[in-house]
């Protein structure tokens, strides 16, 4: 087998506490897991520049071509994770431990590589904090005058199975975590709307009793999750996201927790004969409340004409509901609009 020796900057990620997570309830845990891999890890380590070399089991490793671009893909992901662990008990929450070096490695004809500049990422994850991200000093080195985060010295480690010490730096994401303290939750235990609003649209249940039928259900849903991907204002939860959850018996405000959205879209369809009734509901991720719900009734001389209209139906009322709350809820974060909340009658 070839090999080519080369530089690069490895970024090497793991869960923290996945055996007890998968312990807990593994199929919740690997939904969770696929659903942050689909909606924030790849697309972000896409964004910038990296290579996914390998995954084992909860762990990750993933080759940049540039240090700077590794330290701000792990900077990206971490906040983003912290986010959407408010509000989720602690005994929940998914948390990444993230370990960077720059080193000269050996890469394989498959694409995976080996040798010291891997391992030392791999060490350097393991003593990392939950939410921390360690780099190495040849690493920490290349980024200290181009990034303006803060990084404190942890000295010269010795590292199982590296030859020498290695001298490692602990980045600071955040003054009031830096030390793996849990955020604070200033939402009461809620989730804040986020500037873009969020929304997962589940697979519509099948109450036709007809196996069969299965496929128009899913392709409601796939439908509508593509018109609401035209509307540029939203951020709309990948399919493979959403149906992690099919099937299951969780709350629609439990999956919007999980998947670090604002809105859950959930209905069904029942077929009788040539005819179809399809319903959906729009639900407050925050509260659990429907915030709209609609019934459609329809012939079934052309599958593919309803499954059309009934999607767009649905996109363009959804997209409107969603901009009138977050207006309101932007309204009540103003002063003056906090002053009229406040001193609103009770009706």
């Amino acid at each position: 087998m070839s090999e080519t020796r080369k530089l690069a900057a490895i970024l090497a990620a793991d869960v923290v506490g996945y055996s007890r997570l998968a312990g807990s309830d593994e199929d919740r845990t690997l939904a969770r897991l696929r659903a942050l891999r689909s909606d924030l890890i790849d697309p972000t380590i896409a964004v910038h520049s990296g290579r996914v070399v390998k995954r084992t089991g909860d762990g990750t490793l993933v080759e940049f071509r540039s240090v700077v671009d590794a330290v701000r893909c792990a900077i990206e992901l971490q906040n983003a994770m912290l986010e959407r662990n408010a509000g989720v008990p602690p005994d929940r929450r998914i948390e990444f431990r993230v370990g960077i070096h720059i080193g000269d490695i050996v890469e394989e004809s498959d694409g995976d590589l080996m040798g010291d500049g891997v391992n030392i990422a791999a060490r350097l994850e393991g003593i990392a904090e939950p939410n921390g991200i360690c780099l190495s000093g040849a690493a920490y080195e290349q980024v200290r005058d181009k990034l303006k985060e803060e990084f404190e010295d942890l000295g010269d480690k010795d590292l199982k199975n590296i030859a020498r010490p290695v001298r490692a730096y602990r980045m600071v994401l955040n003054r009031d975590t830096a030390r793996g303290a849990i955020v604070p939750d200033l939402a009461g235990g809620k989730l804040e709307l986020p500037d873009k609003p969020s929304i997962a649209v589940l697979p519509f249940d099948n109450m036709s009793g007809d196996p069969e039928q299965q496929y128009f259900s899913d392709g409601i849903t796939e439908d509508i999750i593509t018109e609401l991907s035209r509307f540029r204002s939203l951020f709309v939860i990948a399919r493979n996201s959403s149906f992690a959850f099919k099937d299951k018996a969780i709350k629609a405000q439990d999956i919007a927790r999980e998947l670090g959205v604002s809105f859950v879209i959930e209905g069904s369809v029942r077929r009788s004969a040539d005819r179809v009734r399809i319903t959906a509901q729009l639900i407050d991720g925050d509260t659990g409340t429907h915030l709209w719900a609609e019934r459609y009734d329809r012939d079934m001389h052309d599958i593919f004409a309803v499954q059309d209209e009934v999607a767009r139906s649905v996109a363009s009322i959804v997209s409107g509901r969603v901009d009138a709350v977050g207006r309101d809820r932007a309204e009540r974060r103003t002063p003056s609009g906090l002053m009229i909340w406040y001193c609103a009658p009770n009706s």
